[in-house]
């Protein structure tokens, strides 16, 4: 099993079935060092906003947010969701588990 913090649409349980065709049973946790910005997509019908965690390394920032157990093939769909906006990185937990999550493609 692979472990993924998740700190903002994975969290959707509707995502969630889409995406695994099932609801992901987690954890809170928080990473340190982090805060969270905003990135804008191109989409079929204009720009939105999505959220991206963003290296601090101050201890005072964090990000609460999801610690999940994934199949690696559910871990490839996760990838495949992200899309080319986001790349797949590991970090420190708070609770020091070392997992994946979600960061900047750029």
């Amino acid at each position: 099993m692979e472990n993924l913090f998740a700190y903002g649409t994975l969290k959707d349980k509707d995502i969630q079935e889409t995406i695994f065709g099932r609801i992901l049973i987690g954890t809170p946790d928080k990473l340190v060092g982090y805060t969270i910005k905003e990135i804008q997509i191109e989409e079929e019908f204009g720009l939105a906003q999505y959220p991206i965690i963003t290296l601090t390394q101050n201890p005072e920032d964090s990000i609460n947010g999801m610690l999940y157990q994934l199949s690696q093939r559910e871990l490839e769909l996760a990838d495949t969701y992200e899309g080319i906006h986001y790349k797949r990185i590991q970090v420190q937990l708070h609770s020091n588990k070392l997992v994946w999550t979600y960061s900047a493609a750029i």
